[in-house]
């Protein structure tokens, strides 16, 4: 993996879950970037006993912002360091380290400059039943209907972009539905975008169904203000 990958892991009260996965991530790319989102617990204080000497870096945010807004953080301080490949991966130990090379493969081979990670393509993932049968169907619909996004994927948290793309891709929604805005920006951004299948791996139920109306709020509420 080239040294120019760069990995923005955006964190709030993740202290049982963080360290193992930066100690899985570590190896496998350039540098490390944790954007701690005002966590309320040990999430900070764990990083930094297990992580000297600028293995890895370590941001934060005196408000917890959201997701979106501490992976804004991470990308543009990424690239201001000169990474090359940024990949936005979530700290609570669903996503694999080893997707990391899949993901980043395209744009290595010059095949895309945007790849987001699927749950949809192939690869084995125990996604609940309501999820997979109820709320990604209809989340899907939301993105075609408001966006016109056809990703296979409606949520993907995981995926890696080119410096280039980074530079031109520029969401705005700070929570729920930056998901959906990085989407949308990519695939109207001009530049080649590709879905790779991923393995996700669930410890929660995770999202609730009315999460899908809160996120048409945040885009709708988003258009308005742009």
């Amino acid at each position: 993996m080239s040294n120019g990958t760069y990995c923005v892991i955006p964190a709030y009260n993740e202290e049982k879950n963080i360290v193992p996965v930066v100690k899985k991530i570590l190896p496998l790319v350039g540098k490390v970037i944790v954007v701690d989102d005002c966590s309320k617990d040990g999430t900070v204080g764990r990083l930094e006993d297990n992580f000297q000497n600028g293995e890895i870096v370590i941001l934060k945010h005196l408000l917890n912002r959201g997701q979106g807004a501490a992976l804004k953080t991470g990308t543009e301080f990424a690239l201001l360091e000169g990474a090359e490949i940024i990949v936005h991966f979530d700290a609570d130990g669903q996503f694999l380290a080893e997707d990391i090379e899949t993901i980043t493969r395209p744009i290595r081979k010059k095949e895309a400059e945007i790849v987001f990670g699927s749950r949809f393509l192939g690869k084995e993932s125990n996604i609940p039943w309501s999820k997979k049968n109820i709320i990604m169907p209809f989340a899907r619909l939301i993105n075609k209907i408001f966006l016109g996004v056809r990703l296979t994927d409606p949520q993907s948290g995981f995926r890696a972009m080119s410096a280039r793309a980074a530079r031109k891709i520029d969401w705005r929604q700070d929570r729920m539905a930056h998901c959906s805005e990085i989407l949308f920006e990519a695939t109207n951004s001009g530049l080649p975008v590709k879905e790779v299948p991923i393995t996700v791996i669930y410890h929660d139920f995770g999202q609730k169904f009315s999460g899908g109306f809160k996120i048409i709020k945040e885009l709708m509420l988003g258009s308005l203000l742009k």
